[in-house]
């Protein structure tokens, strides 16, 4: 036993990722009294600059871009009411198939074991409890994504901590819902592929392990989104309003991949057998 408070940790890939999908819970158990850690791994120098000019056109500077994030997330984390925000600053790798993919500085070509070596520090310093990240697929593909899933797990492997450890995810009969928002709001119509890609995001229902009520923090989760205004234009969900968001986005569900506390699935806490 030690004398450290109940931790969460959330290792997300871009400034903006700690909202979307785990806002809710950081700020849920923020307000619990538990420790929250963000651990932020790219400088997000690949979103939309000023005006909304995007990468790769004249007047797209990454280094302003990420400078404008880093406040972003800054105010992101103080609306959530994050404990502690760690930044590993490796340059945004954009979309798979961009060529930022291949620039030697980027997250997407740097050593998963440099990435995680750095990551295992963190997690020795703060001793989570709870470890949140994404799923090998990143969730829908995004290299980013997929790297921080891949440093997080080859961390954990080298140190002695045996945190709970859950992958985000989103249950099918909710990208339903999604989808008919989308075009409720004005979304353009997916093509048959993109439909077919759609359809193969998240899980079904019943593979979800995890169902965590964020409602009453719904507030909280639209305004950390709107703190990052520069990508507005990306933020599908800032249009439909913060009653409808919270309708749409007050559950967040995950799947457990590493637990030694023995607690029933489904479960309605992260920290279910914790206390």
């Amino acid at each position: 036993m030690n004398n450290l408070p109940l931790t969460l940790m959330a290792v997300h890939a871009h400034p903006d990722d700690e909202a979307t999908g785990t806002g809710g819970v950081l700020a849920r158990y923020a307000a619990e009294g538990i420790r929250t850690v963000l651990v932020t791994c790219t400088d997000g120098g690949c979103g939309d600059g000023p005006g909304g000019v995007k990468p790769g056109d004249p007047g797209h500077d990454p280094v302003s871009v990420a400078s404008m994030r880093r406040k972003e997330l800054e105010d992101s984390c103080e609306v959530l009411k994050i404990s502690h925000l760690e930044t590993l600053d490796y340059a945004d790798s954009g979309m798979m198939g961009w060529p930022t993919n291949d620039a030697p500085a980027s997250f997407w070509q740097t050593p998963v074991e440099e990435g995680a070596a750095r990551l295992a520090e963190l997690l020795r310093r703060y001793q989570p409890d709870v470890v949140v990240t994404y799923d090998e697929n990143g969730f829908y593909g995004h290299p980013d994504h997929i790297q921080a899933n891949r440093i997080t797990m080859a961390a954990l492997e080298m140190t002695s901590l045996t945190p709970k450890v859950y992958w985000t995810t989103m249950p099918r009969s909710m990208m339903q819902r999604f989808g008919k928002v989308m075009r409720e709001f004005g979304g353009q119509e997916p093509d048959p592929a993109e439909a077919a890609a759609m359809a193969e995001i998240g899980l079904p229902d019943e593979e979800i392990t995890t169902w965590v009520d964020t409602a009453v923090f719904g507030g909280q989760k639209f305004d950390a989104l709107a703190a990052h205004a520069s990508q507005g234009e990306n933020i599908f969900f800032l249009r439909m309003g913060q009653e409808r968001f919270t309708e749409l986005m007050g559950v967040e569900t995950f799947v457990r991949v590493q637990d030694t506390t023995g607690a029933a699935v489904p479960e309605n806490d992260l920290f279910a057998g914790l206390r």
